[in-house]
């Protein structure tokens, strides 16, 4: 192992185009610019720079997930009537069965959960973000992560200044934000936004709909100071802000990351907690009243204590003053923004996020190459049957004028582009050379937990969809590649076995 750190450390050092990390799995991770560039540095880092043999994994494909609008057409482009959204409806319930007893879910996807003590209570709902808003906010990540530094020096008291050109830019990203955010769903969103996730600077929106509690990422542009109102919410507030890092960071179908998803928090109930501190808080005070002179069995101690001579009688009387406000310290429970509570929230929001994603469509988002290859007239057919079978789109053919070479223009999924181009070269025997580049991110259409529910759906595809579900696929290998469980059967129909020695 140090050797291959040394290794690593080297090849980062001699190619500029190489990154090397650990994941947070403990896997020492090589990012390359291809496929080739890839093999070229494997075979660098055994033969020059660590000189020891390396086992290397499958390439890893980044994912994202996503939520969907309810589709208004079925698999075979039939109009969804009622009967069949309600079909569709109950097969998702019973197929997925993943919200436990004791979460209630609304029929717009509303999420009511409780921390395990039953203190606080918190509604959670999913919303698919605009496109345009998902783009504008992965290409402002910079911009985000300052506001974001900006806002958690502020709520911890910090002077900070900040120079107008970020004060402009931020100003600027804000009104674009309200520009694309229109319509009564979105009403006042922008002034609502509590934070931005994962990382605090990524794709997806936290809106705080909670009454009586207002808090948003704004803070640097108005200027006021923090709010001593609702001040035990407050201490709580972080425990909300990392139960949503943690839930964008993994996802419910194949822990990926989220893209292009709001949570809005509707409901943040913590009356429970404060009657529960209000008990707390007039049974210390009796138990402090009651305490003022010592108790029989106290004097009792002083006086064996006095009659052994071996302690004396001003050291026991400290040792039972300090124990006794020890005794009510602990009994009291405190608002503590690191106490137990804090943790129960962590993880209910979580949770709470995880379960309105499932309540709505779920899709897995793909990393897309934009692909550009030069060929001839003759293998032009073979080149489009390379593209159709690794899932690619063809969006532009033009001819060069003056010679008889064309030009296509493709998008391929970088899930399906490894081998792509050695296929492409053997195939038309040379003659077309891809060049391929990251292009964007794109949702996959394909529902991953999709089964037949109608009568033609049942036609077209069978019982029990045997036609190859893409994004189940892709997910399918996501899930085994990090442990977690994956849904199949490994023999189907099998016959029993026997000897035939046996039956003779």
């Amino acid at each position: 192992m140090p050797q291959l750190v040394k290794g690593m450390k080297l090849l980062n050092q001699a190619d500029p185009c190489v990154q090397v990390l650990i994941q947070e799995t403990g896997e020492h991770v090589l990012i390359t610019a291809g496929e080739v560039h890839l093999q070229r540095c494997l075979d660098d880092l055994k033969e020059r720079f660590a000189k020891i043999d390396i086992s290397a994994s499958k390439p890893i494909i980044p994912f994202r997930e996503t939520i969907t609008r309810p589709p208004k057409v079925d698999m075979v482009n039939e109009e969804i009537g009622k009967q069949q959204k309600f079909a569709v409806i109950h097969q998702s319930k019973e197929e997925q069965n993943k919200i436990p007893e004791g979460v209630q879910v609304d029929s717009d996807g509303l999420i009511t959960i409780s921390t395990p003590n039953k203190y606080a209570t918190l509604s959670v709902r999913a919303t698919p973000l605009p496109d345009e808003v998902t783009r504008l906010l992965e290409k402002n990540s910079d911009l985000i992560r300052t506001i974001e530094r900006f806002t958690s020096y502020f709520n911890e008291g910090k002077k900070t200044e900040m120079n107008h050109k970020t004060l402009d830019q931020i100003q600027e990203f804000k009104q674009k934000l309200e520009q694309h955010l229109q319509g009564w769903k979105w009403r006042n969103a922008v002034d609502d936004i509590w934070s931005f996730g994962p990382r605090k600077c990524g794709p997806n929106i936290l809106l705080n709909r909670c009454g009586g509690y207002k808090r948003s990422v704004w803070q640097c542009l108005e200027g006021s100071k923090p709010s001593k109102e609702a001040s035990l919410y407050r201490d709580f507030d972080n425990s909300i802000l990392s139960g949503f890092q943690l839930a964008t960071l993994s996802g419910p179908m194949c822990e990926e990351p989220l893209m292009g998803v709001c949570f809005s928090v509707e409901k943040w109930d913590l009356s429970k907690f404060e009657e529960q501190l209000s008990i707390n808080r007039q049974d210390s005070e009796e138990g402090k009243a009651e305490d003022k002179t010592p108790s029989e069995e106290v004097t009792g101690l002083v006086a064996r204590a006095k009659d052994a001579e071996s302690v004396s009688e001003n050291e026991l009387q400290e040792t039972y003053q300090f124990k006794s406000s020890n005794k009510y310290k602990g009994d009291t429970l405190v608002a503590d923004c690191y106490g137990p509570l804090s943790g129960q929230l962590i993880a209910t929001m979580k949770e709470a996020c995880r379960y309105a994603m499932q309540a709505k469509p779920q899709r897995l988002v793909a990393a897309m190459y934009t692909c550009e290859i030069m060929t001839t007239a003759e293998v032009l057919g073979r080149v489009y049957a390379v593209l159709s079978k690794r899932e690619g789109r063809v969006l532009q053919e033009e001819m060069k004028e003056g010679t008889d070479v064309f030009i296509i223009k493709a998008v391929l999924p970088v899930a399906e582009s490894f081998g792509f181009a050695d296929e492409i070269r053997k195939r038309t025997s040379g003659l077309a050379s891809p060049q391929l580049v990251f292009s964007h991110w794109e949702v996959i259409s394909d529902d991953p937990f999709w089964v037949p529910t109608t009568e033609e759906e049942y036609l077209h595809f069978g019982e029990k969809a045997d036609s190859e579900n893409q994004a189940r696929k892709y997910m399918n290998a996501v899930r085994k590649r990090k442990g977690l469980y994956v849904e199949e059967k490994i023999v189907e129909h099998a016959e029993k076995q026997r000897t035939l020695s046996r039956n003779k």
